[in-house]
This record gives C-alpha cells, sequence and structure tokens, in this order.
C-alpha cells in the first residue's frame, strides 16, 4: 500500500491523498486549496494523477477545504463512486453548487479587469452546473456499514463528531496474503459539541493518518461559551443594540442556533428576535433536520420535550431567504441577533449587516471562530480602529467578542486522547491536516504518548506501508 500526500500536509487547506492499495487507486478527501490567486487556480486546476486509473474517491466530510475540488474532479472525466455518508452527500448538494457559483462570480468580476488590461478571458474551476452533474456519482453509506470496493480494499466510516455526517475512514486492504488496516482521522469534533455526536472511539488499526487543526493549543469549556454568550446578550438588550455574528453556514451556524434556543427555553437571555441570514446555512439547516440519526443524547432529550420539537427552531427564530428580507433587517428595531456567513465576513450579506452596525457603540460583533491573516474577521477580532468594507474606511465603535470556544475541530488534548489507545499497537503515524507549529507539535505529543514512529509528511510524499 503507497500514501502520497497531495494536500493537507502541512497546511489546513486542500487535503487530498492518493492510495494504491493493490490493485485499486483512491482518492482520499478532494478539497479545494486556498492560497494566493494564482497558485490556487493552478494547483486546483490540474491533478497530480490519471484520473482514468482511479476506481473510487472517498469524502470524509462536506467542508470545501475536504469536498470542494470533486466538481473539477468530475468536469475532467472522472466517472466512478464517490464514497460519503448520507449527511455528507445531502450537505454536498447544498455547498458544492454554492461553491460554482461564487467561482462563477469571482472568474466575472476578474475578467472585467483583465478586459481592461486587454488580457484574455480566466475560465472558473467549474460551475453550478459542473457542481450539479457531480451529485450523480455519489454513494451513501451508513457508519459501521462495512463496504467492499475491490477485491482487495474494503471500507467503514466511523462517526468523527466533527459537523453533520462527519466520518473517520477505516481502509482495510489485502496484500500478499496480510490484512493492512489505514485510519484516516479526518477532522475530529470537540466532545461535547451541540447536536452531533461526540468522535467514535478509536478503531483498531495498522497505521494512522491524524489531523493537527488545533494540535499546540486548547480550548475553552462549551458550558463557558454559552454563559459568556448569555451575558454578552444582556449587556447588548440593556443599551438596546443589535449583535452580528458572522458564522460558517455549516455546523457554526446550527451550533449557536442550538445553544440561544435552549438559553431562550431556560429563561437565561431576554426575547429578542434571533434571524439567520444565509441561503446557503438556511438550506443545510434543512438538511440538519433530514438526518436526527446523527444527533446525540442530549438533542434527543431537548428534541422530544414538550414544545421543543425541533432544536433548530423557535418562536423568536426567523430565516430568512430573499435580499429585500435581507436588507430590511438594516431597518428592523433593536434590540436583535443576526446571524450570516461568511465565518472570516470576507463575502456575503454579513457584510452589509457589519457594515450598518459597526460603528454604533450599542452593538456587538461575535467572533466565533479562527480568522485568516488578511481577512475582515481578522480585522475586527483585532479591533482595529478602522476596518473596510467595499472598499471605504469604517470606524469600529461597537464591542467586539472573541468565542473561540466554538470550534468544530478537538484541541490538542482532545485529539491526543482519542490517539492514545494507539500507541501500541499503530505502526506508523502521520500528522497531517495542521500548519507546521500545530502538526509537529501533535507529532510531538504522540512520540511522549507512545507512538515509535511519527511523521510529518510533506506535500507529494510517498510512504509505502
Amino acid at each position: 500500500m503507497k500514501i502520497t500526500f497531495w494536500g493537507g500536509a502541512q497546511t489546513v487547506t486542500g487535503s487530498m491523498y492518493h492510495i494504491r492499495a493493490g490493485r485499486t487507486q483512491l482518492v482520499l478527501e478532494c478539497g479545494l486549496y486556498q492560497g494566493k490567486r494564482k497558485e490556487t487556480y493552478a494547483r486546483n486546476r490540474q491533478f497530480p494523477f490519471d484520473l482514468r486509473h482511479i476506481d473510487a474517491v472517498v469524502l470524509s466530510h462536506a467542508h470545501i477545504d475536504h469536498s470542494g475540488n470533486i466538481p473539477n474532479l468530475t468536469a475532467r472525466g472522472y466517472d466512478g463512486p464517490i464514497y460519503a455518508t448520507d449527511a455528507t452527500r445531502d450537505l454536498c448538494a447544498s455547498m458544492l453548487p454554492d461553491s460554482g457559483r461564487i467561482h462563477e462570480q469571482d472568474v466575472a468580476y476578474v475578467n472585467k479587469k483583465r478586459a481592461r488590461q486587454g488580457l484574455p478571458p480566466m475560465e472558473p474551476l467549474y460551475t453550478e452546473a459542473d457542481a450539479i452533474r457531480a451529485m450523480r456519482f455519489f454513494v451513501g453509506l451508513n457508519y459501521g456499514q462495512a463496504l467492499r470496493l475491490s477485491r482487495d480494499v474494503k471500507l467503514t466510516f466511523y462517526d468523527a463528531g466533527h459537523i453533520l455526517g462527519s466520518a473517520m475512514v477505516l481502509l482495510e486492504v489485502r496484500e500478499e496474503g496480510k490484512t493492512k488496516r489505514l485510519l484516516f482521522s479526518g477532522d475530529l469534533g470537540q466532545p461535547d459539541l451541540p447536536i452531533i455526536r461526540d468522535p467514535t472511539p478509536m478503531p483498531e488499526a495498522d497505521y494512522l493518518m491524524i489531523e493537527s487543526t488545533y494540535g499546540d493549543r486548547l480550548h475553552p469549556p462549551l458550558e463557558r461559551m454559552k454563559g459568556e454568550l448569555a451575558a454578552i446578550i444582556d449587556r447588548v438588550v440593556e443599551r438596546k443594540g443589535r449583535i452580528v455574528i458572522p458564522a460558517f453556514a455549516v455546523g457554526r451556524t446550527q451550533d449557536i442556533v442550538y445553544d440561544l434556543h435552549q438559553l431562550h427555553a431556560e429563561g437565561r437571555i431576554p426575547p429578542l428576535p434571533v434571524y439567520v441570514d444565509s441561503p446557503l446555512a438556511t438550506d443545510v439547516t434543512q438538511v440538519f433536520r433530514l438526518h436526527p440519526e446523527c444527533y446525540d443524547a442530549e438533542t434527543w432529550d431537548f428534541l422530544h420535550e414538550e414544545h421543543k420539537r425541533d432544536p433548530l427552531s423557535f418562536s423568536l427564530l426567523r430565516y430568512t431567504h430573499s435580499v429585500e428580507e435581507s436588507k430590511a433587517l438594516n431597518d428592523a428595531p433593536n434590540p436583535l441577533i443576526i446571524i450570516s456567513a461568511s465565518g472570516m465576513a470576507e463575502a456575503g450579506r454579513v457584510q452589509h449587516h457589519l457594515k450598518h452596525a459597526i460603528t454604533d457603540p450599542r452593538n456587538a460583533v461575535i467572533i466565533t471562530g479562527w480568522q485568516a491573516p488578511n481577512t475582515l474577521g481578522r480585522r475586527i477580532a483585532e479591533k482595529q480602529p478602522y476596518v473596510k468594507i467595499f472598499g471605504e474606511q469604517f470606524p469600529l465603535r461597537a464591542e467586539v467578542y472573541t468565542l473561540y470556544g466554538y470550534s468544530a475541530h478537538g484541541d490538542r488534548d482532545d485529539l491526543l486522547n482519542w490517539a492514545a489507545p494507539g500507541a501500541e499497537r499503530i505502526r506508523h503515524a502521520f500528522v497531517i491536516h495542521g500548519d507546521p507549529q500545530p502538526a509537529h507539535a501533535l507529532a510531538q505529543g504522540l512520540r511522549k504518548l507512545g507512538y515509535e514512529r511519527v511523521d510529518v509528511p510533506q506535500r507529494g510524499d510517498s510512504i509505502t506501508l
């Protein structure tokens, strides 16, 4: 069995791994690489393996850094199965066409500049139509349902507890009369995240690929986040302000809605309207409702209490759809809460809401996850005195709060606690999906647990097991 690390190697973007197992060739993950525009376009456009020889694609979950280049893969000729959990398939049905629309819009904007410079137009990486066609190749599997991909390879998904439908991937490969078990962690969630179940304990394996996004840091307790959220709401309501929460459409939005539902039901916050203003988040929330089999015991208990049948809906919550509804929120009376994509405030309706809110000291902005450098979300999180929105400078007078405990990734302790049972039986571990510092920090933590062989591969590295 041979693994080549083509993405998610000393970086958290563009996850993609090529696996030769006996006579079978697999692509594990097919995520979008994100970086400088020219490098990003070139790397995503071309695949570093021959698509004609790929027998199957295996996808751990729907986040775009793991799934976002699938429409390009199928547009370039791949027509085999794409295996994912049922919930991941349904999330991709909303997220990949949305990604295609964004690619089309971005290229249209770039081509206006290129036309003025006398340059030829560029093509989008893929279109909305490409993404819709790609959905024909998805094959849904349940957790724990072993499937034989070929005579040499068997696939089983286990719950990774990261987002709805997220999975660990176990590949059992028969070579030369022996079975080798390769376990890919996918993105591992925090224990006790709202709505979804905790990660499954580590299945037995011989080799391990483990993510390391937060391999060098710890999260604050989730219950503390909920209490801080209630305290912020009390302060803003008292001064008749509004709260704007930039949030990712998948996972983060639903977690916040669920906590607001609980806080409202428990009487811990005053009654005020809450709006989810993101078409994608609204579609994704519908997918959450379709998959109660992914819910944890706490959510099931909450679900079955009287008058609380839908954990993602309550009397003061509204999901907006049209542009007109979104614009009307700017003139709606305070206090209120607006949750809107994108999570780093780089695109979408949230920029309009921030433009109308940040100059008023009665208002607040809540940042709920890590913000990449040079993004609007990062500048707000750093509390810069002026921030640029739509090319204009605005004074940042609203209060800014950071609640990073809402991350859907496990922290260093979560990762090491999950991996601890494998210390005696894992022959070789590979630390992936993390920037160099957290990846090497987690690798050192695994060695302290007793792992004898731990590597942090770079892009293009290959290893034969």
